[in-house]
Parts: structure tokens; sequence; C-alpha cells
């Protein structure tokens, strides 16, 4: 498939998923399960690699063009597929991905997101992220940055649990009733900051259904390859779902912005929710007019003092 026609494609996949604005935002308004009328999971893998292989071609330009950087944002519940869409979508052939916890999540959070979601060496394109601070993120022209959980953790799992909040040890005068309007706009401020810079921002909700997630867990508990995956503690999580559904759907309403804005992914179906996302990964570095630098004068004739010395030496 010819990039132009795949690349209007995945723009039509993800419209309707996009949050630029989020005044209006409801989360009822989006189901887990939708695809979209895409129904055919064989074409849908089959447009997903080539998705893939238009990406390779995006990235080696956004790596030599060196002046634009991406940050990808992931945020879900447990058991939603961020490490599977993070793997599937990122970890083609010559793709290093690794992702990490991002810059101020709490310390005491002991969420997923540690371990390296592809092991191929050799990819110079994607940036490790557990070491991505505000000025790392700011110096990281021509690299794909991953959070698998955030500093949105500040207003979703503090939030839900008071006593992750106490344990910050915030002095008393700042934990006002305003504290969560504060870290929404502190959250704003940090990606205009971003962007200003040079770093395009894309986030995702994956939104699965509480039946979907609890489908997911006795899978982790039923099958042995799956065992460690599981936790007691996400079911426990459970038991606060209304919470964070309430959490999330304020995030976004607070956080979605044009340079910053929400995808609210469907992630009931794994093969459409990696749909999505390679789809907005497309979308975003498309935007950004990409190409191969020209080589100078200069450069030439040293590319072509260096072939000659290449050509005279003898084996």
């Amino acid at each position: 498939m010819k990039h132009d026609k795949l690349l209007k494609e995945a723009s039509h996949i993800i419209e309707p998923y996009c949050i630029p604005k989020g005044e209006k935002f409801r989360l009822k308004d989006f189901e887990p399960a939708d695809t979209n009328g895409i129904k055919d999971k064989r074409a849908a893998q089959g447009l997903l690699e080539d998705g893939i292989a238009c990406l390779s071609h995006f990235q080696e330009m956004l790596y030599a063009q060196d002046r634009w950087a991406l940050l990808l944002i992931f945020q879900a519940m447990d058991a939603a597929g961020k490490d599977g869409a993070i793997k599937h979508v990122m970890c083609g052939p010559g793709h290093r991905a690794q992702t990490g916890r991002g810059p101020g999540m709490p310390r005491n959070w002991k969420g997923p997101g540690s371990r390296p979601a592809c092991t191929n060496q050799h990819s110079p394109v994607i940036v490790p992220v557990k070491s991505v601070s505000t000025a790392s993120a700011t110096r990281s022209a021509g690299m794909i940055g991953i959070f698998n959980r955030s500093y949105y953790e500040e207003v979703l799992v503090v939030r839900v649990h008071p006593t992750f909040l106490r344990a910050q040890k915030l002095p008393d005068r700042l934990v006002t009733k305003h504290i969560w309007e504060e870290r929404y706009e502190d959250i704003n401020a940090f990606e205009r900051y971003l962007t200003r810079n040079g770093v395009v921002i894309r986030k995702f909700f994956l939104h699965v259904s509480k039946e979907e997630q609890k489908q997911r867990f006795l899978e982790r508990l039923e099958d042995s390859k799956k065992n460690w995956k599981f936790s007691m503690a996400d079911v426990q999580e459970r038991g606060f779902w209304k919470d964070y559904q309430e959490a999330y759907e304020e995030m976004i309403q607070q956080t979605a912005t044009k340079h910053a804005p929400w995808y609210v992914v469907p992630a009931d179906n794994k093969w459409f929710t990696r749909l999505v996302v390679a789809g907005v990964i497309l979308d975003a570095l498309n935007e950004l007019n990409l190409s191969f630098p020209d080589v100078d004068k200069s450069k030439r004739k040293e590319l072509a003092a260096a072939r000659a010395s290449l050509l005279a030496q003898k084996d």
C-alpha cells in the first residue's frame, strides 16, 4: 500500500478518538469494544504491518533531520494492553523501544512499566525514557520517547488513593481544595513548554471495559506463561473502578489540548487498539513534513574523498 493511501486510511481510523479540547468530553460516549466499522482482523493486521513499515521510514527521516522529537504517553487501567501496544507497534525491524515511568510519578506507586518492550539494539531512533527529564526531553531531537504511565499518575492513582498524597509530605498549606486544578495547570504548562521546544506530544488512554479486564486477569491466572503478570493488587484496584473512571474523565477534560491531544483508544480488541496507536503515530509524524537533509557542497566533497580513499585501499 502506497504511503499516501495508508496515511489517509490511518487518519480516517483515528479521527473519532481524538480529543483536542476536553470541555465537552464524556467517557460514557466512548465504547471500549468499538472498531470503527472494521470487522476483518486479518485485513487489520495487514494494515498494521504496512503502517509499521511506513513508521520505520518516518523514523529514519525524523532521526536524520534531527529537529523534532515525539513523546508518546500511555495511561490505562491494568490489563488494558499498554505493553502489548508499545511492543507490537514500536518493535518492528530495526526498532528499539524501552518504556519507563515518566518523571513525577509517585515514588510509592508500584505499577508496571520499567522493563524493555523490545530488545533490538541497533536503532538509535527510540530514546529510553526511564531517564527522560524536563531538560532531556527538550534535547532529544530526532528521538521518540515513550512513557508507559507518566506524571499523569499524580492526578489519577494519587487522587484515588489519598494516602499516596499524604506520603508525599507536602507542606500543609499547599494541599488545598484546589490541588488537582493546580496540578492540571502545571501539566498543561509543562506540555506547552515541551511543544514550544520541538517535542510533539500524543497521549493515549487505552479504554478497556471492566468485563474485558476481568477476562484478561482470569487468563493470567489460568495460563502458566502469564502468571508472572498477575498481582493481587490489580484485583483490589477493581474496587476503585468508578473512582478511576471519574478521575480519567476529569483528567482528559482538563488536559486535552490541540498541541497535546488525548486519544481515547478502544481497548477491548487488542488488534484494533494497536491499529489506532500506529495510526496516531503515523499521523503525527506525517504532519511534520519530514525529509532527509540535503547534503551541502562541502559534505559532498568530503563524501567523494572518502569514496576515493576506500576505492584506493587494497584488501
